[in-house]
């Protein structure tokens, strides 16, 4: 679900046929038939931002038909937790959790917590703008009050259990609601709960894959959440086979979030400090780092990276330069920057390995921000859309600026390509890999790691012998990097030992994260990573063949942490320690070794039995029992409900998208996430939906994607003859009844409408997209319009960007787009050209208007 696996993942899908090969069902749930849907052995077309409702559904079917494997479900996930009984859910309240503020259109959590235990995220309650660390990086567990054990039911009888909250949550996700709210019918719908139920148990596992198809809507993160309450209830977490993949589209876009380019985390996901909440290293532990767990070592984790960072500027004496790092002092997210560039308060832009101009939601948004900086720096392969907007974007064509009256200064500086430069990069199941570069890059081209380490090189020879306090994070840094090569390229091996961990009293690289030490004697970039050199020897860069050894395959590569590849994997086996099936087994309890032993780096402490119960007062990870597999949670249990660590509720439920022309069948009163991130400007109206006058305006539902031909925004793709020419042109996939409805032709032109702006494309009409029938009362008809997103202005292909249509409403928790549900209207031909475009959008406004749809207000972006 969320992904085309398929045509988008093809290298991670040969595993998936290979398993169909051998008797596994595949089903693949997507608004388009695609080349996943014909390697499946069921397709399920869904309309476009009604996942949750599906999922919904399943989940209240394995709580009806009792499908649950409670033998897993009681003793390794909280359901037998009680929950305060301030608690009130949407069912209670018409689409609200408890603890809703109206004014700020935020939730206080308080209310979501269990029975006399307060329950806290790093560093503090996720609450979106707030400054004390709002989008940090998930719940790490809870405080006690006065050391007593959370209350639990473990018959799972209690009204306010979690197992019980989730019946009455989900009670309504009935068959029929799924078919009326996502268009399913109901008998296959059924054969899905049924393939998956009976797939999963003691001696079977079944698995989710999902990609940005789940991730790019106002409720994102809860359609992940949603997964995860499937997973844990049929006893899928930790197991071989189970689990939940994030598809990741492309090297590195994993490691770039282990190692981030995100604002508001450290490598190896802590949690950015807070100006306000954080003054010191202490408050950071005290705020951050639970009592119980693997999270209670942050303090280690902490200090071993400033070591690596700033080397023997760190002391204890100064904090280990903690001061030195950025902290937060609100919303930095990406879209929030871009409306600081627009008002002037953002002067200077960066961008690498991106092409916002085409690549990003309302491109129109992001041009415009751009003519507002006073420079901006483009590393790329070629002259992308955002390098070249100054003077070659829709903007210009439409007549609306002249290049002349742009102020910004472009610098385009030329990048290497992959084969052109060596170094690690993180794939989608945590498997770090090693390239060794093939040729030498070409003229001025040289890779991102050479340019960052040059220019802080320059930057520190022109801070040389300052005395301003300011200046000494960049002045104390461990900028001392090996160069090789003709280029003076950084050695990205060095940099890898950094990253993997050195114990600093021998200079031995560490084996793994468990020796980082929270005095300064152990320096490491990223504790999770920590491992990676171990022995002295590049781990990454192992490639035995998989006929050489297991099938877990320890040593292609390296996966983090502790080359460990399945996470929380201490519950494939029973509280017991035995392994739930002898076909099923991966890591068991071997009494006369008084270890874990098994296929696999046992994701638990190595000698810690089944039957151990903490003394009293016990911190960290002897805190957890010998049967708490869930060891980053600091009660060791698998989260079905959430007391903390969301903005937007504890548990999943349906809201339509922002734009939708359909009513929320459970909540009058609510129609979309109500704590969704709206951005109100005049740079980003957004269509009428459900419940205003004029949302025919707007009747047809839009969803982009990827195509295996191109890559992302284009900037890799477009410009090569062959895989130009196997994807030469913009289209847009209908229906042949949609085509009939709005006298579109087979191959010919279509326009496509928002508030934002027309596009226009070629014509593809085809059955893979068929219109669904949604709601009861009366049923309607809803078509769905499929828009790749891989062009724009330049290259050897071109065309319009489908990102130009999309409006900008996100996911409160991590600041994603809609992108995968929208409304639009469609016209035969080609879109005007030049200002009669301008009047083409104007006039679909000015009929919005007229229906009632109120103009933005604010000129500045708020929640």
């Amino acid at each position: 679900m969320g992904s085309n696996m398929a045509e988008n993942h093809p290298v991670g899908f040969q595993w998936v046929v290979d398993s169909r090969k051998r008797g596994a069902k595949v089903i693949h749930v997507d608004p388009r038939f695609t080349r996943t849907s014909a390697l499946a052995d069921l397709h399920v077309p869904i309309r476009a931002g009604s996942d949750i409702a599906f999922l919904g559904g399943i989940v209240n079917h394995i709580l009806e038909e009792d499908r649950a494997f409670k033998e897993y479900v009681v003793p390794y996930t909280n359901a037998a937790t009680i929950v305060s009984e301030d608690f009130r859910d949407t069912e209670d309240l018409d689409g609200l959790f408890s603890g809703w503020d109206p004014e700020s259109r935020t939730y206080d959590p308080d209310t979501w917590q269990y029975q006399d235990m307060e329950v806290a995220a790093a560093s503090g309650q996720r609450e979106r703008g707030a400054p004390t660390g709002q989008a940090a990086h998930g719940a790490h567990g809870g405080t006690l009050e006065e050391g007593e054990p959370p209350h639990h039911d473990e018959t799972l009888q209690h009204p306010r259990c979690v197992y019980q909250l989730l019946r009455k949550h989900f009670a309504r996700y009935t068959p029929e609601l799924v078919e009326q709210t996502c268009g399913v019918p109901r008998e296959q719908f059924l054969e899905v709960c049924r393939s998956l139920c009976d797939n999963s148990g003691r001696d079977r596992t079944s698995a989710f894959c999902y990609a940005v198809g789940w991730t790019q809507h106002t409720v994102g993160v809860q359609y992940i959440r949603a997964a995860s309450i499937i997973q844990l209830l049929l006893g899928n977490v930790g197991r071989p086979g189970g689990g939940i993949l994030a598809l990741r589209g492309h090297a590195s876009i994993q490691g770039s979030t282990d190692i981030p380019t995100l604002y508001d985390i450290l490598p190896g996901y802590l949690p950015m400090p807070s100006a306000i909440a954080h003054e010191s290293l202490d408050e950071y532990e005290e705020k951050s780092a639970p009592p119980a767990g693997y999270w209670a070592n942050m303090r280690a984790y902490t200090v071993s990276l400033l070591k690596a960072w700033w080397g023997d500027a760190a002391t204890a004496d100064n904090d280990f330069c903690f001061q030195h790092l950025p902290a937060l002092t609100g919303d930095h997210s990406y879209y929030e920057t871009l409306g600081g560039m627009v008002d002037g308060r953002v002067k200077g832009f960066f961008v690498m390995g991106e092409n916002p101009a085409v690549g990003a939601g309302n491109g129109r948004f992001n041009r415009q921000a751009m003519r507002n900086l006073d420079w901006m720096v483009v590393r790329d392969l070629v002259e992308i859309e955002t390098a070249a907007f100054w003077y070659d974007s829709p903007e210009i064509e439409n007549g609306e600026v002249a290049p002349q009256d742009i102020g910004t200064e472009v610098f385009f500086m030329p990048a290497a390509t992959h084969v052109e430069k060596k170094g690690c990069f993180t794939n989608t199941q945590r498997l770090l890999q090693w390239r060794e570069q093939a040729v030498e890059p070409r003229g001025d081209c040289r890779s991102e790691l050479w340019f960052m380490y040059h220019l802080g090189r320059i930057v520190r020879e022109k801070l040389a012998g300052s005395t301003l306090e300011r200046d000494r994070a960049v002045l104390d840094l461990t900028w001392d990097y090996p160069v090789e090569g003709r280029y003076d390229d950084p050695d990205a091996d060095a940099v890898l030992r950094e990253i993997g961990g050195v114990d600093l009293t021998t200079g031995k690289e560490l084996p793994d994260y468990l020796p980082l030490k929270a005095d300064g004697s152990t320096a490491c970039g990223c504790w999770i990573y920590a491992g990676c050199y171990a022995d002295g020897v590049n781990q990454v860069a192992r490639r035995r063949p998989g006929s050489q050894q297991s099938l877990v395959a320890p040593e292609w590569g390296w996966a983090w942490p502790m080359n460990r590849r399945l996470l929380y994997n201490r519950a494939s086996a029973d509280p017991e320690g035995r392994p739930w099936s002898e076909r099923k087994r991966y890591v068991w309890w071997d009494a006369e070794q008084h270890k874990w032993a098994g296929e696999d780096v046992p994701d638990f402490k190595a000698d810690r039995a089944p039957d151990y119960v903490p003394p009293d007062g016990a911190t960290g990870p002897d805190a957890l029992r010998g049967d708490e597999p869930f060891i980053m949670q600091s009660d060791g249990k698998a989260w079905l409900y959430a007391p903390a660590g969301l903005v937007d509720g504890p548990m999943p439920t349906h809201y339509e998208p922002h734009e939708s022309p359909f009513a929320n069948p459970l909540y009058e009163s609510q129609h979309s996430n109500p704590a969704r991130q709206q951005i109100r400007r005049d740079e980003n109206r957004y269509n009428p939906t459900h419940g205003e006058r004029g949302v025919d305006v707007f009747p047809y539902v839009a969803t982009t994607y990827r195509l295996t031909e191109h890559h992302t925004a284009g900037g890799m793709s477009r410009w090569l003859p062959h895989l130009a020419e196997l994807q030469p042109e913009m289209f847009c996939e209908v229906s042949p009844e949609l085509a009939r409805e709005r006298g579109l032709e087979h191959g010919g032109w279509m326009t496509v409408v928002t508030m934002r702006t027309a596009i226009e494309g070629r014509v593809m009409v085809t059955d893979r997209v068929a219109p669904l029938v949604i709601g009861s009362h009366p049923p309607q008809r809803v078509h769905q319009v499929g828009l790749p997103y891989h062009w724009g202005s330049r290259g050897l292909v071109t065309g319009d960007s489908a990102n130009d249509l999309v409006g900008l409403a996100l996911d409160p928790n991590v600041h994603i787009g809609e992108y995968k549900a929208l409304t639009c209207d469609v016209r035969p031909g080609r879109r005007p050209r030049g200002r009669a475009l301008l009047e083409l959008v104007d006039d679909y406004r000015r009929r919005a208007r007229r229906a009632g749809v109120s103009e933005p207000s604010a000129q500045e972006v708020r929640p």
